[in-house]
């Protein structure tokens, strides 16, 4: 009975990748690549919006008035909008773990 070196080299092992899922589907690393790539091509569609939208617009926001590209205050406005919906959802991960422990 004799082993490949494959079976023996900790290197090949390390990736966690056990090669294709049966079934030919995705594996863990071909779907960590397709996510990079579905990130970039976002942010080069969001770098064209911007620079696409450069003429400058007033923001008036609690007392502070800017004048700030557009694309750059739609950017701004979309990312705060995102934060409020994430601790939203952090807190309501933690009221339903606290119920459950209950």
């Amino acid at each position: 009975m004799t082993t490949s070196a494959a079976q023996n080299d900790p290197v090949a092992d390390a990736s966690g990748d056990d090669g294709p899922a049966p079934g030919g589907g995705l594996t863990k690393v071909s779907a960590v690549w397709v996510a990079v790539g579905v990130g970039l091509l976002c942010l080069v569609l969001l770098l064209v919006f911007v620079l696409q939208n450069l003429q400058r617009s007033q923001v008036h926001f609690l007392g502070l008035n800017e004048s700030l590209p557009l694309g750059l205050a739609l950017l701004v406005a979309a990312t705060a909008g995102g934060v409020v919906v994430g601790v939203a959802g952090v807190a309501r991960v933690v009221q339903l773990r606290h119920a459950a422990h209950r």
